[in-house]
């Protein structure tokens, strides 16, 4: 079956509704699509693969912290369009992405379980984090979940927290760790390296001037790792590179606005337009303020020697020069 987002509970019932599927669903914002729901994903797809339902997840845009405490609301791991694309990856069929607004909000967990499990997903099984809260004022809660689940005729299991290198995997424990710039156990929380995506932009040219050409990235991503120089893994037209990275405002000339300039190794075309994808392996060092152009100049040379040692083994090294 084809991966499929539908929009409203009306798109679902009618895409599944005549004849009527069976679900098994999970219920999330899933921001980083981390570790912890990679878990809870698994039991999906494994479950519904044994009772012939549908894989499915129910998630909300924007996220209900920008509608009902917008000053509260976390800065997000990742777009819509890349949470659907990493949970097309882990199997999942179906998603409906519910449009989340005051009226939503309003819902009881009474109402919010009638109203989308059972008559819009008919769901057979539903899948959630120990920490899952759903209705108005968060009132529901897994207990309460069961005793729904108990009385409508649909399984609830409850998916225990992952802990990785004695963190417990959490969106919220990965932005700390991003803000700190600790790009490594962020990795070992999503279970792959943070990354950032967008589009390759025009710089300012001083990279160039520096004998150090860098491509500069524009993402409509907005959590960025602390300001500082990364090594780095750069997709650019279907290739990957070894790449220093610098996330900041270029202090050196006076900059006020972060930017985020990549040089990559082993690639030597001057582009300015088209995708580019940043995987974040480790941090090098802070940003810091240079006397002038050449002093900078020579550290970043430096930079590149070090994440040309990093890479040194891996896949990336062949592109080493």
């Amino acid at each position: 079956m084809p991966f499929e987002v539908l929009r409203s509970a009306e798109e679902w019932t009618a895409r599944f509704g005549a004849p009527r599927r069976a679900s098994v669903v999970t219920i999330g914002n899933f921001d980083g699509v981390h570790r912890g729901h990679q878990e809870i994903l698994r039991g999906v797809r494994e479950l519904a693969a044994q009772t012939g339902a549908i894989p499915s997840v129910l998630t909300f845009s924007p996220h209900p912290v920008r509608v009902l405490r917008p000053a509260e609301a976390p800065s997000l791991l990742m777009t819509l369009e890349q949470r659907l694309a990493a949970i097309q990856e882990l199997g999942i069929e179906a998603v409906l992405v519910l449009h989340f607004d005051t009226e939503l909000a309003k819902a009881s967990p009474e109402d919010f379980v009638r109203r989308f499990l059972l008559e819009t997903m008919d769901a057979r099984a539903v899948l959630v984090g120990a920490d899952f809260r759903f209705g108005h004022r968060q009132a529901g809660d897994t207990k309460l979940l069961a005793e729904f689940g108990a009385s409508r005729g649909f399984e609830v299991r409850v998916v225990p927290p992952v802990i990785a290198d004695g963190m417990t995997v959490s969106s919220t424990a990965i932005r700390r760790a991003l803000g700190e710039g600790r790009v490594e156990d962020a990795r070992q929380m999503l279970g792959r390296p943070f990354s950032l995506e967008g589009e390759i932009g025009p710089g300012t040219g001083q990279g160039r001037k520096l004998v150090v050409p860098t491509l500069n990235l524009t993402t409509a991503q907005e959590t960025l790792p602390q300001t500082g120089v990364y090594a780095t893994e750069a997709i650019v037209q279907g290739k990957s590179y070894p790449a220093a990275t610098n996330v900041g405002v270029r202090p050196t000339f006076d900059g006020t606005r972060t930017t985020i300039e990549s040089h990559l190794l082993g690639f030597s075309e001057n582009l300015t337009g088209g995708k580019m994808e940043l995987r974040f392996w480790k941090r090098l060092r802070e940003e810091r303020k240079f006397p002038g152009p050449e002093a900078l100049r020579e550290q970043v040379l430096q930079d590149i020697e070090q994440v040309r040692e990093y890479f040194r083994g891996s896949r990336l090294d062949t592109h080493s020069s």
